[in-house]
């Protein structure tokens, strides 16, 4: 036999609806520019990778070792970008997405010229074979003919983290390499340090 709801039955319950109703996550997508600054957990991210190749590349470029290989050369030297490593790190980073931010920033100074990647070099090295059967002469490109790099750039990304309670603090070093292929000497070395204040605040109801 069912039982009747109260009034003070009722009222509960509609009480109850509307924390249930009330309490649900809404989702507010806001666009903004993706070259705007974003720092919403605390983690390496897409600015922080942003700004630290355009620093790190100026800062390469200023160096003198630049304006004494064009002098004794005759032309711009040709960079490759090489591993960009992890150490100690606690979290994911996209070292692909740095290396290629470093890329754009090396190739668009209009300073360096630039190789293409090991994986990109065999790609075209498939297609230039392919070309000598099945191309017609005139348009075949020839092969050995590629641009031997000058310099490697290599580095790593250390990551350092202290934390207590509710707070972190977050301690990123990025340091790279620039070095001579042919005699391995380092011409140049630059270093780029993020640190980061996270407080995690605790909510009570």
């Amino acid at each position: 036999m069912c039982r009747k709801i109260t009034g003070i039955t009722g009222f509960m319950l509609m009480l109850s609806l509307f924390f249930i109703t009330g309490c649900g996550s809404s989702v507010n997508v806001q666009r903004t520019a993706a070259d705007t600054p974003t720092d919403l957990s605390g983690y390496w991210n897409d600015t922080d990778s942003r700004l630290v190749a355009e620093e790190m590349v100026n800062d390469l470029l200023s160096r003198p070792w630049l304006t004494q290989f064009t002098e004794e050369n005759g032309y711009a030297p040709k960079v490759i970008v090489g591993t960009i490593r992890l150490r100690d790190a606690t979290e994911h980073i996209r070292t692909n997405a740095f290396i290629k931010d470093i890329e754009r920033e090396l190739i668009n100074s209009g300073k360096v010229q630039f190789v293409a990647s090991p994986e990109q070099r065999e790609e075209i090295r498939s297609e230039r074979l392919d070309q000598q059967q099945f191309a017609s002469e005139e348009t075949a490109k020839r092969l050995a003919q590629e641009q031997a790099a000058d310099y490697m750039l290599q580095g790593s990304i250390t990551m350092f983290l202290d934390q207590a309670g509710g707070e972190q603090a977050k301690y990123y070093q990025v340091d790279l390499e620039l070095i001579d292929v042919e005699t391995n000497q380092k011409v140049w070395i630059g270093t780029k340090k993020i640190k980061k204040l996270i407080n995690q605040k605790r909510v009570g109801w």
